[in-house]
């Protein structure tokens, strides 16, 4: 039925394909979080009242900014910029101008202009002002990736040749969307330079290369063609979809016609093929599963991302199993695709080492297996520390974790973080009852409480309705804090009304459909889950005070929100993600082996090359440095997901090979007729994985690092480890050892 076969498939790669070319992206680091999250219902709901939309600051660098020349280019700036569709600029120079319309830069305007630039913080705390440099905000619109793409590219041709810092996360989402979907075709490239290189190396035929490729590329655009009909979007891992699918088939592949390769003497080419597919269904069936049901263990995790990611891969490796089964075998035949009798493969190389392993594996049993487990200790204490000792693998979930440090928006947001303030903002969201917002012993409240937020530590700034009021005072040449007292603070307040039809920036902190609602923009230093639980526990401690103290505000609530919220927890569940989902893939793989082999021993050794791979991969990563984020985080279910394939075609072949001979003769049998592909496919999964290495993209260029790294690993203990533990649990000897 080749002929069928093939027809069904020319028609749904295509259509994959189609349908793979129109995925979304979605590169937002809030994003992360799964929509049915509390505090991600609350951000979008908070986000429903107080449109955020995009916004960046833009920073021009001057020795001396006071002088007219630097107060000039920024003016000159500030209205090139304006002259952009859809954006709203706005400046220190802009706020001191409502005041001031007239103003010139001449010395008595600017000398008063500075005194009050000096008494009103909330200009330098945002940027917008400082000791060498000026600050342009530039607003505009959420209308999604591709608008934001087109506003930020007209906001760099009015800049023309103007040297400027770029600050914001709108920068940062466009660079990491950008090249995360670019990084699959960099890879794509390479990972297919060396799968023709290895088969024509290999197995010296073109025709085999055809049907390796034909078969590889169909099933990676039904793979990936399936994401969009479930709805899925491309975000920062979702690189690792196309590359675990195809390195995982083409495994899969190699397993298949290296064992179609091996035609003995006198069995029809149809009559072997018929047999090798046989031979070969129930280890690779059995990989698959597990491969199957390890990344859709990854549905346990908060991160959406990863959940849609596991959940995509298992499908996608589903896929591949048909296509291995249906359409490789028809395009062999229909190939021709030549066996050892008339094209003999290359293994000379390793039929010598595969000779001498079995009296090398029995003479250091002992050591190797010795050596496995310290290491794998170590790795243990190198991922989750050790109480009193070692802390922990640091969490990288920083914005600045996911650029890489040789652009510059890198060194940018690095030169603010610096010299400014920190770049995360946390939302204080107070809900009062309707009308009471515009109350003023309800705004002397929320200025009570905006002081005690600024007050807090790691805190940089802390903006709400009651920052305007202070503004204006400055600009009337009255310093100090607002009056606390109920009449006078009654007096500065009493036209936030119309404040509000004439300012729209007021309108960002008070709600004008219902007047229940108002927000406090807090700016702080360290956005680790730890950082964020301070500040979060100091707002509701502020927040309590101000309520026992101010009657105005019972039955006023406050929410802590915002993007950076969602940040943190994506940090507080990289870990939880990691040991979930790894102990789940690994319950499902060993119920894999329990299906196939019945030694529960076996069952056992079986997963000493993963975790050994695996263990020693965190060990190496935190020797050298390295931290865990929402690409890396993948590497444990990856390799185990990935490797366990290798022990289970070698055990499958073991048994097979069980007789007279006992261990020695089963452990040559499984070396000869599998332990060939386990070097094939281990070769194919490292080099795969390590062209991410070409990535720009900082979280996929260290998973492709680590990754290719891993499956090395796992192959030394395949052929160290797993073979001494065999001896040691058999209890046998090979011949001639005295």
């Amino acid at each position: 039925m080749r002929g069928l076969v093939l027809a069904a498939f020319a028609i749904l790669a295509p259509l994959g394909a189609w349908e793979a070319s129109r995925i979304r992206s979605d590169g937002a680091i809030g994003s992360l979080v799964v929509p049915s999250d509390p505090d991600y219902v609350a951000t979008r709901a908070f986000q429903k009242i107080f449109p955020e939309g995009q916004v960046v600051l833009l920073l021009l660098e001057r020795e001396d900014p006071w002088s007219p020349d630097a107060l000039a280019r920024v003016d000159a700036l500030a209205g090139a910029v304006r002259r952009v569709p859809g954006v709203s600029v706005y400046s220190a120079l802009d706020a001191y101008r409502q005041a001031y319309p007239g103003f010139a830069p001449t010395p008595e305007a600017v000398a008063r202009f500075r005194r009050f630039l000096q008494s009103v913080e909330l200009f330098r705390k945002q940027g917008l002002a400082g000791a060498h440099h000026w600050g342009l905000a530039v607003a505009f619109p959420s209308a999604g990736a591709a608008a934001r793409d087109a506003t930020l590219a007209a906001i760099d041709r009015a800049l023309g040749d103007t040297a400027v810092r770029k600050v914001g996360a709108p920068y940062v989402e466009s660079w990491i969307e950008r090249e995360s979907g670019s990084a699959s075709l960099r890879w794509f490239s390479v990972f297919a330079l060396f799968v023709v290189g290895l088969a024509l190396f290999l197995y010296r035929s073109v025709r085999s290369l055809l049907a390796i490729l034909i078969s590889l590329g169909v099933a990676v655009a039904l793979a990936v063609g399936v994401g969009r009909a479930l709805g899925f979007a491309f975000t920062v891992v979702s690189a690792l979809v196309p590359l675990t699918v195809m390195v995982t088939a083409l495994a899969s592949l190699v397993y298949l016609h290296s064992r179609f390769v091996d035609q003995p003497e006198g069995v029809d080419v149809d009559e072997h093929q018929a047999w090798a597919l046989a031979n070969k269904f129930l280890p690779v069936t059995a990989s698959s599963v597990a491969a199957v049901l390890g990344f859709a263990a990854l549905a346990v995790s908060a991160i959406r991302p990863i959940r849609e990611m596991g959940l995509w891969t298992a499908l996608g490796l589903a896929i591949a199993w048909v296509v291995a089964f249906t359409l490789f075998p028809a395009l062999q035949k229909t190939l021709r695709t030549p066996t050892g009798r008339t094209v003999a493969i290359r293994t000379a190389l390793y039929d010598r080492l595969a000779e001498a392993l079995p009296a090398l594996t029995w003479r250091w049993r002992w050591p190797m297996l010795a050596a496995s487990l310290a290491l794998s200790a170590a790795g243990v204490v190198a991922l989750f520390g050790w109480p009193g000792r070692v802390a922990p693998m640091r969490l990288g979930v920083d914005g600045l974790d996911y650029v890489d440090p040789d652009l510059a928006i890198h060194r940018d947001m690095v030169w603010f973080r610096e010299h400014v303030s920190g770049l995360n903002v946390a939302r204080a969201w107070i809900h009062t009852a309707p009308g009471a917002a515009t109350d003023p012993e309800v705004l002397r409240g929320v200025d009570r409480f905006t002081s005690a937020a600024e007050a807090l530590p790691g805190v940089s700034a802390a903006a709400g309705p009651t920052s305007f009021l202070r503004v204006r005072r400055a600009m009337a040449g009255e310093t100090g804090p607002l009056p606390q007292d109920p009449e006078g603070f009654a007096r500065v307040a009493a036209d936030v009304e119309s404040l509000l039809l004439a300012q729209p920036e007021l309108r960002g902190f008070i709600d004008v459909g219902g007047l229940s609602d108002l927000q406090i923009t807090v700016t702080f230093a360290d956005g680790s889950a730890e950082g964020f639980a301070r500040l979060s526990r100091g707002l509701d401690e502020a927040w309590a005070r101000t309520v026992a103290a101010d009657p105005a505000f019972r039955g006023a609530s406050l929410r802590v929100v915002g993007e950076s919220l969602l940040q943190a927890k994506v940090g507080a569940s990289l870990v939880p993600t990691l040991t979930e989902s790894f102990a789940l893939t690994a319950a499902l793989i060993f119920a894999a082996f329990l299906v196939v082999f019945r030694s529960a021993s076996a069952r056992l050794m079986a997963m000493i090359p993963s975790l050994f791979a695996i263990l020693c991969t965190f060990l190496a990563v935190r020797l050298l440095g390295g931290s865990l984020n929402v690409a890396t985080i993948l590497i444990a279910t990856t390799v185990l997901g990935t490797t366990e394939n290798d022990q289970i075609h070698f055990f499958h072949h073991l048994h097979e090979g069980e007789g007279p001979g006992g261990l020695e003769g089963a452990m040559r049998h499984a070396l000869r007729v599998s332990g060939r592909a386990i070097v094939f496919a281990t070769l194919i999964n490292a080099a795969g994985f390590l062209g991410l290495a070409f990535s720009r993209f900082p979280p996929l260029r260290q998973f492709g690092l680590e990754a290719a790294g891993a499956f090395l690993l796992a192959m030394l203990a395949d052929f160290t480890a797993l073979p001494g533990a065999l001896w040691i649990v058999r209890r046998e000897r090979p011949s001639g050892s005295g």
